[in-house]
């Protein structure tokens, strides 16, 4: 954590148990798919006034182990967690998607899913821009549950909304 802390701002990387990992910039259909949801959960979200969605790359210090900068977070209002005056959000975001690239399948869906459930994330979406499959995992009794694997969609239970792809 001390060396993520010097690291220049911008640079994509992450700590997960206390580990560093570096990581290249996204593909153009990372980032398509994470225009498309950000900017459906933006107009969504504020015209209900739920809290607000942030995109990467945003530090999300979950714990002083685990640092991440996750493609898309929601904090709801009534999260007690703090959004940091020239930095990240210090907490626990309430919904996480991360949309995967070919060089870190395992570290979104397994490493990652593991801090974000035992750290308390209500709901993880995991996106595949390849086959656009979009698994989502819902918080119940301290463990992940698995909600459905849909193509092009994510159906949030936390929001109850569904927003396409």
């Amino acid at each position: 954590m001390e060396v993520f802390n010097l690291l220049p701002e911008g640079t994509l990387s992450e700590v997960v148990d206390n580990i560093l990992y570096m990581s290249p910039a996204a593909s153009h259909e990372h980032q398509r798919i994470s225009r498309i949801l950000l900017t459906q959960m933006h107009i969504f979200i504020e015209k209900k006034k739920l809290g607000e969605v942030f995109n990467a790359p945003l530090d999300v210090l979950l714990d002083k182990e685990n640092a991440f900068q996750p493609d898309i977070i929601f904090i709801s209002k009534e999260n007690k967690g703090k959004l940091i005056p020239g930095g990240g959000f210090e907490g626990v975001p309430d919904l996480v998607i991360e949309i995967l690239s070919s060089f870190n399948k395992n570290h979104d869906l397994v490493k990652k899913k593991k801090v974000y459930e035992q750290v308390g994330v209500k709901e993880y979406w995991v996106i595949d821009p390849v086959t656009r499959k979009a698994r989502g995992f819902t918080l119940d009794n301290n463990a992940f549950q698995s909600l459905s694997v849909i193509i092009g969609k994510v159906k949030s239970n936390l929001l109850r909304k569904t927003f396409n792809f």
